[in-house]
């Protein structure tokens, strides 16, 4: 049984819609990357929705892709995270200003 693709984009559009507000609305580091990652994952539910309803494997390929450049974000996010809690212990990007005066 498959599932129509309209589900699969009202749900991949309510998940990319609830990162979209963890990026505006919220001031720590951390939940605005988990948030970019509902962001990327939304439209990696899409594009295999998408990919099955044309019964074409290049959405499920792009997919790939995607992941991976998610997978290099995080670790470089993780990285700068890291080094910037290390000279100031706060993960809030309105006190985060080092690169200032």
């Amino acid at each position: 049984m498959a599932v129509p693709v309209e589900h699969v984009v009202i749900l991949s559009g309510a998940i990319f819609s609830i990162g979209v507000m963890g990026v505006l609305f919220r001031r720590n580091a951390i939940i605005i990357f988990m948030s970019i990652e509902l962001m990327l994952n939304a439209v990696n539910l899409a594009l295999v929705g998408f990919s099955s309803y044309h019964n074409d494997v290049g959405g499920q390929v792009f997919v790939f892709l995607v992941m991976t450049l998610a997978a290099a974000e995080v670790a470089v996010g993780l990285a700068i995270i890291v080094a910037l809690f290390r000279n100031r212990p706060t993960m809030n990007i309105d006190e985060i200003n080092l690169m200032r005066n």
